[in-house]
């Protein structure tokens, strides 16, 4: 019987510093991610192998210290390109308060990544979850193209989502970058980008990489900076995104007062360049829309508001000191019978909103107490606009975001004229 031959071993993945020049790097933040890391190492190789034959390629996976053999698994799963693992810094505090998105020092990672990209003068970069189940053979194509081809700096992912999916991002994010930076960029935390070699050193040069939003509220803050200075920016379809359910956010509160908290310190730090914008413009929607299934989202309609008129009773001491008198008579009229439903106006929300970054930036009370009591009142605008849009299709229900995102532009002059008077 013939021996059975053995496959040949792979030379071992060559450190960074010997990798000589390189076209493209993408970065694969990770954290505990054994499950999925393989896959999406083997999908990325397949997409470049299939977009970008010619090019020479790292894949950088810069690990959190995972204990499940993450790294391992990743210097295992190179096919076509090199794959090179390494840790990133994590602060006892990025332990102690684990980022929604599962992977601490997230921030520190990205530096590195977009640093060694820097350093191998790359043309494209991109950076990817590593919590991905579905990361198809297509995506890294997608986000890369239109940089290295199309001229592009700056390629956000636009996902087809269930309109119930996303919630902080329609309600909150999305609205809230549209008014105050005049770019229609749907979602503007969506996790995988493509960069180009000037906004890498752009972004590089920021102090910012010290900072909670870093490590917090990244995604955003790179999108704000695409913005503010300037950069060409896209966005591409990429259809449905599905993450492992071990790393889906637990802890609703936490998650909002993360990102709540990022967005309030960007304003802050970027008045000067928001307080000139006037309405909003779209950006290029590059690919193919996706016909993919959406997975459905489950939904508690009356354990929403009933969360809602909860937190009207226990934190009306803390909205007293934010909420203005209006605002806060407006929530404080709401039909709190059981069974009523809730319908809180889209302008009511908008200048909600507006309150409570009017409050973080004049430091009304500390951040944490501040924006740990805003949970209720996202609860009840997700439950006013479920109720509004479960007999809509989806294009309906997507023109209901488009109307907020409207309604926070006209009411852009109430933060405006406010944030002056807002002691600091």
């Amino acid at each position: 019987m013939a021996k059975k031959q053995r496959k040949p071993e792979r030379p071992p993945n060559p450190p960074l510093a010997e990798t000589g020049p390189v076209d493209v790097l993408v970065g694969i933040p990770t954290y505990n991610n054994a499950r999925t890391i393989g896959h999406i190492i083997q999908s990325v190789n397949a997409g470049l192998s299939g977009r970008f034959p010619d090019k020479k390629v790292v894949i950088l996976v810069s690990d959190g210290g995972s204990f499940d053999g993450t790294p391992k698994i990743a210097a295992e799963a190179r096919e076509n390109f090199g794959v090179i693992v390494q840790s990133h810094r994590v602060n006892p505090s990025d332990k102690i308060s684990t980022p929604y998105h599962g992977i601490p020092g997230r921030g520190h990672a990205v530096q590195d990544m977009l640093e060694a990209a820097e350093r191998l003068d790359v043309s494209a970069c991109s950076i990817l979850d590593g919590d991905l189940w579905n990361l198809s053979t297509d995506w890294i194509g997608e986000l890369l193209d239109p940089v290295l081809n199309g001229g592009y700096d700056y390629i956000a992912p636009y996902y087809r989502r269930h309109r119930y999916d996303g919630g902080i991002t329609g309600t909150i994010v999305y609205p809230m970058i549209r008014a105050l930076y005049g770019k229609r960029i749907r979602q503007p935390i969506g996790g995988q980008v493509g960069l180009s070699r000037n906004i890498i050193r752009e972004f590089l040069k920021d102090p910012v990489w010290n900072t909670d939003t870093a490590q917090y509220g990244l995604d955003i803050w790179m999108t704000v900076a695409a913005v503010i200075h300037g950069y060409r920016i896209g966005e591409v379809h990429l259809g449905g995104k599905r993450h492992d359910v071990r790393n889906l956010p637990a802890d609703l509160s936490t998650m909002l007062t993360q990102i709540l908290g990022s967005l309030f310190a960007i304003m802050k730090d970027s008045r000067g360049f928001w307080e000139e914008v006037k309405g909003s413009e779209s950006v290029p929607l590059l690919g193919k829309r996706s016909e993919a299934a959406l997975v459905p989202v489950r939904v508690d309609v009356e354990r929403m508001r009933k969360a809602f008129f909860l937190g009207l009773t226990e934190f009306l001491p803390v909205w007293k000191g934010v909420l203005s008198d209006g605002v806060l008579e407006a929530l404080r009229s709401l039909d709190s019978e059981p069974g009523s439903g809730i319908d809180l106006p889209d302008r009511l929300w908008a200048r909600l909103i507006y309150d409570f970054a009017l409050a973080f930036h004049g430091k009304a009370m500390t951040p944490e107490h501040l924006l740990k009591s805003f949970t209720p009142l996202y609860l009840g605008k997700m439950a006013s606009y479920i109720m509004e849009t479960q007999t809509l299709d989806d294009p309906a229900a997507e023109g209901k975001i488009d109307s907020l995102c409207s309604v926070f532009e006209e009411e852009k002059p109430y933060l405006a004229v406010r944030w002056d008077r807002t002691v600091e």
